[in-house]
């Protein structure tokens, strides 16, 4: 059975905005803050759940599999936006990190609100996106009832798929439902119901730590630095010489001339010029040792005699 809407948490009135009517601009902010710094100790307790998730979503991607992020509304915007941001960030194929948005790509500019509903449409995304045990799909709902998220859980469930839910209420249809739990007890919202607010941004941090987490895991970073990145514009072209710059000491110049003979590539640039060797060699050592830097430097030092 359905929760009622009126006992869901983010459905209840926060008495501590409940005359922010009547506040002036800095008193309306200042309660709209108050209530956001509750957001990261949310997020903080279900640090256990999100690391299963990462787990999960490494070993899968690991095994050929995919990320799914299916969401209506705000969620499903979020989950959008975090798989479009993957590629240009860690060099990933579009097909790797993907999200499904109840309405279609329609509702990413415009509201669909009808088609949260819509529970065959959810289940058809599933399988027209050819969803199997080897994926990992992620339902994003506030409520954790939404009809068209809760389907395509259920689908992919029949499908073999691990299934994560990020929900911002106890007890909620999707908790039951999927492999892994992570609900974000958030509180009530600012404005009643505005889940876009408090829900939401929990929702953000919690899809930037599972793809964040799970690059670094697949050896997209070295350091802190993005080093898979694709320079495709010019601030990303100039982040990537100050990437080679700052990993491997060189200045400006130098930086620029082993990214063009790596064909713009900062992690061959780096151990191109850390272990003296050429492109292919480089990239030889990188596949060896699954795209870590670290690795492929240390595996060549090893065994041609070279100091670490």
């Amino acid at each position: 059975m359905n929760e009622p809407l009126e006992d869901l948490t983010t459905e209840q009135i926060n008495s501590k905005s409940s005359h922010i009517d009547m506040c002036t601009t800095k008193e309306i902010l200042e309660i709209i803050n108050r209530e956001d710094m509750l957001v990261p100790q949310a997020v903080a307790e279900q640090i256990d759940s999100i690391t299963e998730a990462v787990d999960a979503v490494a070993a899968a991607i690991k095994s050929g599999g995919r990320l799914f992020y299916v969401g209506a509304g705000t969620s499903g915007r979020l989950g959008m936006l975090d798989a479009v941001e993957c590629p240009p960030t860690y060099g990933t194929e579009p097909e790797l990190v993907k999200a499904i948005i109840a309405g279609g790509e329609e509702a990413l500019f415009h509201s669909i609100e009808g088609a949260e509903d819509n529970e065959e449409c959810g289940r058809a995304a599933i399988i027209e996106n050819n969803i199997t045990d080897r994926d990992v799909v992620v339902g994003i709902t506030a409520s954790g009832r939404t009809p068209f998220v809760l389907a395509a859980i259920r689908e992919a469930r029949a499908k073999g798929a691990k299934t994560v839910g990020v929900s911002n209420n106890s007890q909620s249809l999707i908790n039951k439902l999927v492999d892994i739990d992570i609900t974000l007890l958030v509180g009530q919202e600012v404005i009643m119901g505005s889940t876009r607010m408090k829900s939401g941004t929990s929702q953000k941090l919690v899809l930037n730590m599972i793809t964040t987490a799970v690059m670094i895991k697949l050896g997209k970073v070295y350091g802190n630095l993005m080093v898979d990145l694709k320079p495709t514009n010019k601030k990303l072209a100039d982040r990537a010489i100050r990437i080679v710059m700052h990993a491997a000491g060189l200045d400006e110049n130098e930086a620029k001339e082993y990214l063009e003979l790596s064909g713009m590539n900062p992690k061959a640039a780096i151990v191109m010029y850390m272990t003296k060797t050429d492109k292919e060699t480089a990239m030889n050592l990188l596949s060896q040792n699954m795209g870590f830097v670290t690795k492929a430097i240390d595996d060549y030092r090893a065994n041609n005699g070279r100091p670490a």
